[in-house]
């Protein structure tokens, strides 16, 4: 009997694992199915909450997305351009952290129960993603805001810790398509939301979310051509003050800026 050649099922294994890569569904239609079905709007869009029951019911289905994410080694997203890479990973963050939510849904309040004294829930490593097992902390710090990558402070109003404190959980996925229109739609209806961004009149103080706080550095590094706070909310000046000589005085960098606590509490919805 001839002899097959070593070399060949080596080849036969390339050219079958190949169409994996190739085929990844940059619209993410199955999170996307999940997120219409189980993400509602609140607070005239200016908030969401999230359906934790219903993505329960529906984890087979979340799990095979999140099996399709694991799939995608290094070197296929490496040759993405960036809006397709940065869909990935924001996308990556907010379905696993639901993935996180539901290992313990519905016995817990917040996912800081999820951690302990010497351990934070972001930095557990309870999935694989681009070859290697990941935290959450990996795919935001390390990854999306890597400095010299996408240099976008946006981002912070994209990915979703499952806290009601946190931006608003999208109710569809993010693609390379429509990104610039779906971070600009989230930083605006996250600066709108009165509980959590807002001028006070009294004081002459903006009074905003902790995440600017917390990431402050990220809009003082040049990124889309901030270099302050200030000079970030000035361009949002109308979304955080309704008289116009109190937006003219943001405009003009001329409040101070005050953070307000932040709420942890799970964005459950009622």
């Amino acid at each position: 009997m001839k002899k097959i050649p070593i070399y060949i099922p080596l080849i036969i294994v390339l050219i079958a694992a190949a169409p994996a890569a190739a085929d990844f569904d940059h619209q993410h239609s199955t999170w996307d199915r999940l997120l219409k079905e189980h993400v509602k709007w609140i607070q005239d869009g200016a908030a969401s909450v999230a359906d934790y029951a219903g993505f329960q019911k529906d984890r087979d289905t979340l799990r095979r997305y999140l099996d399709q994410l694991s799939g995608v080694s290094m070197d296929t997203f490496t040759s993405w351009n960036q809006d397709r890479q940065l869909a990935f990973l924001i996308n990556a963050y907010n379905a696993f952290t639901i993935e996180l939510i539901l290992t313990e849904y519905p016995d817990l309040e917040s996912i800081k129960d999820l951690g302990s004294f010497l351990t934070s829930p972001w930095k557990k490593k309870f999935f694989t993603l681009l070859g290697e097992k990941r935290h959450l902390d990996w795919v935001e710090h390390d990854m999306i805001r890597q400095d010299g990558l996408y240099n976008d402070p946006r981002i912070h109003a994209a990915v979703n810790c499952a806290s009601i404190g946190c931006p608003a959980l999208r109710d569809e996925t993010f693609t390379a398509e429509k990104l610039d229109r779906q971070m600009e739609d989230q930083m605006r209806r996250f600066l709108r939301d009165e509980s959590r961004n807002r001028y006070n009149p009294e004081t002459g103080e903006l009074e905003v979310s902790k995440i600017f706080d917390w990431y402050r550095e990220d809009f003082n590094r040049g990124w889309m051509g901030y270099d302050s706070l200030q000079g970030f909310f000035a361009d949002y000046a109308d979304l955080l003050a309704d008289k116009p000589a109190h937006v003219e005085k943001i405009q003009n960098r001329q409040v101070g800026i005050s953070f307000l606590d932040y709420d942890w509490a799970l964005n459950d919805i009622p």
